[in-house]
This record gives structure tokens, C-alpha cells and sequence, in this order.
């Protein structure tokens, strides 16, 4: 059975480095002070669902189908991934959006678009 290495000090809850790693094959052994990778130190909720992210091939709506879960619910754990890897998660702004849909209701006027596309359009828009 092979486990997890913990993240973090369950006594003190400071980050835990490795200290040592064999290879099974020919028995060779270093030992040192070696960090994990920044993906690694997410919680295994957040790893499971990089994961199935990434088997979906970065499509949210495959994700919505294999976990069964909404799509902002898949923006909302995405956006929580991009937090805990320490980057800052851009929110679509308010007036771009609002631009965005006046630009599908004036197509509608014009007649460029249907109204079951002009529907579907602003449907997507406030996903």
C-alpha cells in the first residue's frame, strides 16, 4: 500500500519537507532536505478535481457532467485552485459583460441574430 506524504506538520502545521527517497528498483537511497511541487501542496479535494480538469481537457462543461456539479460551481473550485497556487484570479468585469449584452440585443434589433440566439447568447453571458 503506498500513502500520501502529508503536506503539512500535523503537530505544528507548518509545511513538512522530504527528507528522503529510494528507488525500489536497484535500492538507491538520497537522502536531503526536497520540497514538492506547488500542485502537490493543494488540499486532495483541489488536486482530485485538477485532475478531472484536466482528463476533460480543460472543458467545463465536460467537468459539470463528471462531477455532477454546476457550472459556476466548477468556475468557483477553478478560480479556488488559481487562489492556492498563488496567482490572482481575474473577474470578468461588470461593464464588459454589460457591453457584451448590449452588443447581443442590438444584433437582435438589427436582425442579425434570432431571438432563440440572442436568448442562448445571454443565457451563456450570465454563466
Amino acid at each position: 500500500m503506498i500513502f500520501r506524504a502529508p503536506n503539512y506538520c500535523p503537530v505544528c502545521n507548518h509545511e513538512m519537507k522530504i527528507s528522503s527517497l529510494s528507488c525500489d528498483y536497484c535500492q538507491t537511497q538520497i537522502e536531503g532536505s526536497f520540497t514538492t511541487c506547488k500542485l502537490c501542496k493543494l488540499p486532495v479535494e483541489q488536486q482530485e478535481f485538477i485532475e478531472v480538469f484536466l482528463k476533460c481537457r480543460g472543458s467545463i462543461k465536460d467537468v459539470e457532467k463528471e462531477l455532477g456539479i454546476s457550472y459556476p460551481t466548477v468556475r468557483n473550485r477553478l478560480d479556488g485552485v488559481v487562489q492556492a497556487l498563488g496567482y490572482k484570479v481575474q473577474k470578468q468585469d461588470d461593464e464588459e459583460e454589460k457591453n457584451f449584452k448590449q452588443e447581443i440585443i442590438s444584433a437582435l434589433e438589427k436582425g442579425e441574430i434570432s431571438a432563440q440566439e440572442a436568448v442562448r447568447l445571454l443565457r451563456k453571458a450570465a454563466k
